[in-house]
């Protein structure tokens, strides 16, 4: 992990995701985004990344977000309302290819517009399998977040899969790629949701955009 955080920080955060952390609603269409009272950090990225698993990981929680082996299961933005503090919007999964054209092109079409959109989205965690580094699919995402001044951050998941020479290439690779994207955020974070380690740091971040 490549930022640093006190321990004041990690201990703050920790209470914070400890505490009340509900699902909210799942948002098939923008009409039924719920108001934008508090800010929002959403988790994009390809289908079984890990998204819900990381969910499920920073709230202690074993079963708050729903996790499957089928790629392509989320297929709403999942909204969990953490602490009445921030709004964490789980999303679909994209890059899958064994659905219907009309479905992918419907899930893509939601989450461009909710991420072009949504006034209250402070950050947007692009979710990065640690094995198979950054694909075609997520530089088009980070290329339409900087067309669109979200800022964004590279998140690698499941880092346990991968031995500590090899993960960081694959974050040197990804280092290099971001220097050229203006709304990327110039470090790697790096987690485990079966580990557990970069989960206190990451949710350090997270709390920190319920403070701005």
């Amino acid at each position: 992990m490549d930022e640093e955080f006190s321990k004041a920080e990690i201990e703050t955060a920790r209470k914070i995701f400890s505490g009340t952390c509900d699902f909210m609603l799942g948002v098939a269409a923008l009409g039924g985004l719920p108001e934008a009272k508090n800010p929002e950090i959403a988790f994009a990225g390809r289908s079984n990344v890990g998204k819900s698993s990381l969910v499920n990981a920073l709230t202690g929680r074993n079963t708050l977000a729903r996790t499957s082996n089928t790629p392509g299961r989320t297929q709403e933005l999942n909204y969990f309302n953490l602490a009445d503090r921030i709004y964490m919007v789980d999303m679909p999964g994209y890059g899958y290819a064994k659905v219907s054209k009309e479905k992918i092109k419907a899930w893509t079409d939601l989450i461009f517009s909710y991420l072009r959109g949504r006034p209250t989205l402070r950050c947007v965690f692009i979710l990065v399998d640690a094995r198979h580094g950054l694909k075609p699919s997520d530089i088009d995402l980070m290329k339409m977040l900087d067309s669109s001044a979200v800022s964004y951050r590279i998140v690698l998941t499941k880092s346990d899969k991968v031995k500590d020479h090899d993960l960081e290439k694959v974050k040197e690779k990804i280092l290099g790629t971001v220097k050229s994207h203006p709304a990327a955020y110039p470090e790697i974070l790096h987690t485990s949701s079966l580990k557990g380690f970069g989960i206190p740091e990451l949710r350090a971040v997270i709390n920190s955009y319920g403070e701005n």
